[in-house]
């Protein structure tokens, strides 16, 4: 699958911190019913084939929404579902390797927070960057947020669509309207809501009204 820039514009990823009684795939079926345009499996804590059952639902759910889908990090894994992509970061996969494993027809997305990473990355492959964090966010406490200026730099400079990721929500996401981004990852302004449909129809219009500078 070819990485299209309007798969982008509200890229939901996946925490299972707010299950509660829940089942992942039915939040999962929320979020796309509200217009997530793609969906990352984010799991540091399951096991190996826990995580694979989990992964071929949703992977299964994705394709009947026509959404692509892809697993954060665990490229091996996402070639074990046939995933259509993986999100990496600075301390796994690079690209290149992630390349080797997948296959030429898969997404690689990969985490930068510098131009020096982002150009990179784009160079070894990349078909997209996730860049952040833009905003203080509980995901990501150890890193202090990438200002407006870097990720305006950021954008301009390299080819490959840019998504701002970390702490965005329905308060602050204007904020990033200029920017030249495809799109905004988000987490808990989706999965942490109540109503999971509503929050992602509410994030989709923002999004869109973002990438298209309205």
């Amino acid at each position: 699958m070819k990485i299209r820039r309007e798969d982008l514009c509200l890229y939901a990823v996946t925490d299972r911190s707010w299950l509660g009684s829940a089942r992942l795939y039915d939040q999962v079926e929320k979020a796309l019913k509200g217009g997530a345009t793609m969906i990352q499996l984010r799991e540091k804590n399951l096991e190996k084939e826990e995580l694979i059952q989990e992964a071929r639902e949703i992977g299964r759910l994705c394709r009947q929404y026509g959404v692509p889908f892809l697993i954060n990090d665990q490229v091996e894994i996402a070639r074990l579902v046939d995933a259509d992509g993986v999100q990496v970061g600075q301390n796994y996969a690079s690209p290149e390797e992630a390349r080797k494993i997948l296959g030429k027809g898969k997404i690689i997305g990969v985490t930068a927070r510098t131009l020096e990473q982002a150009v990179k990355a784009q160079e070894e492959g990349a078909d997209y960057l996730g860049v952040g964090a833009v905003f203080p966010t509980s995901t990501k406490k150890d890193t202090s947020p990438v200002t407006r200026e870097q990720l305006k730099e950021i954008c301009s400079t390299v080819s490959i669509p840019v998504v701002a990721i970390g702490g965005i929500n329905e308060e602050n996401i204007q904020k990033l309207s200029g920017c030249g981004l495809a799109g905004v990852a988000v987490v808990s302004a989706i999965f942490a809501k109540a109503d999971i449909e509503q929050a992602s129809r509410n994030l989709r219009e923002l999004s869109w009204r973002v990438v298209s500078g309205k």
